[in-house]
């Protein structure tokens, strides 16, 4: 399968890296292609890109819109502050009628650590996202768990928890369910409902945050007892 990884930061280094293992043509997208290999700084969790993509030859680097337009399946793994940003730098024709896997959380850091949300209660970073891209198939996950828990979630509990879609599209969430099983390993994935039951795990991530910072490491995760 064809996979737009947008963004160059330690989430998208994560998934593309795993996705290209699996053998699927993977293109990473950002803003500047050359700006972003000529960067020598990494966010948390990230490698150097350069020294990352050298890392994995196989996995191609383009603009945001070369990215979306190569795919038949975008992740947005940009920041949440950026994500309509980049998607309009992707173009709208190029996620149209395609899976667009959302990652993203709305986290404002403007005032320090811990980060706020920039929007929740009667919206959600997923909804805006559909709403403006209304021809793309939106399907909000893997926003409740740090990277590498993403595509290895037996990290945890040997992989005794739960992640969420959420999105308009049955038929999408199918198709993204059986990514998350069969691509990452995920025994247990909810359907959350349409998309603005986004707002629910999108709401989870001050509880995520406080709970990495009191146990004071980051795999940590939910898991539903009914």
């Amino acid at each position: 399968m064809r996979v737009a990884v947008l963004g160059t930061g330690g989430v998208g280094q994560t998934l593309a890296a795993k996705i290209a293992e699996l053998g699927h043509e993977v293109m990473v997208g950002t803003r500047d292609v050359q700006a972003a290999l000529d960067r020598t700084d990494a966010g948390w969790g990230a490698m150097v890109f350069s020294d990352w993509h050298a890392a994995h030859p196989d996995v191609k680097v383009g603009t945001f819109a070369e990215a979306a337009a190569h795919a038949e399946v975008v992740i947005n793994a940009t920041a949440g502050a950026a994500s309509l940003d980049a998607l309009q730098a992707a173009g709208a024709k190029n996620v149209e009628g395609k899976i667009l896997i959302d990652v993203s959380n709305p986290l404002d850091f403007s005032s320090g650590m811990p980060p706020t949300l920039s929007v929740c209660n009667t919206d959600s970073l997923g909804e805006q996202i559909q709403r403006a891209f209304p021809g793309a198939k939106v399907v909000k996950t893997l926003n409740t768990v740090n990277m590498n828990l993403m595509v290895e979630p037996s990290l945890v509990a040997g992989g005794d928890h739960h992640i969420f879609v959420s999105g308009n599209d049955a038929a999408a969430k199918a198709e993204v369910t059986r990514i998350l099983k069969e691509w990452f390993g995920w025994k247990n994935v909810i359907d959350l409902g349409d998309m603005s039951s986004a707002r629910g795990p999108e709401m989870l991530l001050p509880l995520w945050l406080q709970l990495s910072m009191a146990s004071q490491g980051d795999l940590v995760t939910i898991k539903i007892v009914r």
